[in-house]
């Protein structure tokens, strides 16, 4: 189900920009806001629950996290989990973005 979850994001992804004016980066934002969105009505969790990675990795999956992060956050610690929830659910994926980015940079050395 992984698969065919992940497929399907994906596929929405494409056909957003081949037959939509938006870009790369609009998708993007879109997706991001979409898994943020559907996470906080409670209605990314069984997609989730469903698809395992092939919801979670994709883009709309960091919204998810995003959200979910928080809310879990503010149950605990009450109006400061607002600011400290996304940061902690999602330090592991971004740090591990920074860092592949970096050790590209450094090993291919780009033009720009």
């Amino acid at each position: 189900m992984a698969f065919v979850i992940g497929g399907l994001i994906c596929v929405i992804g494409q056909l957003l920009m081949d037959l939509t004016p938006l870009t790369p980066a609009h998708v993007l934002v879109l997706f991001v806001v979409l898994g943020g969105v559907l996470s906080g009505l409670g209605l990314y969790q069984p997609l989730v629950d469903i698809g395992g990675a092939g919801a979670t990795v994709p883009l709309p999956g960091f919204g998810h996290s995003l959200v979910s992060g928080t809310i879990e956050e503010v149950n605990k610690v009450g109006f400061w989990g607002i600011f400290s929830g996304a940061v902690k659910s999602t330090a592991t994926g971004i740090t591990a973005a920074v860092f592949f980015g970096l050790m590209m940079a450094i090993v291919f050395n780009p033009k720009g």
